[in-house]
């Protein structure tokens, strides 16, 4: 079993994702580090074709960031 360039990207965004979001409560950059995974992983739906799933990780990305500069705020 080979993977391509474009599906280990996917891997590695995806596998950020799940480990900033599970350690969101620790610091704040896990949150900044969640969004960026997002608009990876939304990169990666875009890329390989799956538009809705790119669109999603797009709006999941902007709800982090805007999550992250609350955090800053208080």
């Amino acid at each position: 079993m080979s993977l391509d360039p474009l599906t280990l990207f996917g891997l590695a965004a995806v596998t950020v994702m799940l480990v900033t979001y599970a350690q969101e409560d620790r610091h704040l950059l896990y949150v900044l580090g969640f969004a960026v995974a997002c608009l990876a992983g939304s990169a990666y739906g875009f890329l390989q074709g799956a538009w809705p799933l790119g669109l999603v990780e797009a709006i999941w990305s902007i709800l982090a960031f805007r999550r992250w500069r609350a955090r800053i705020s208080s």
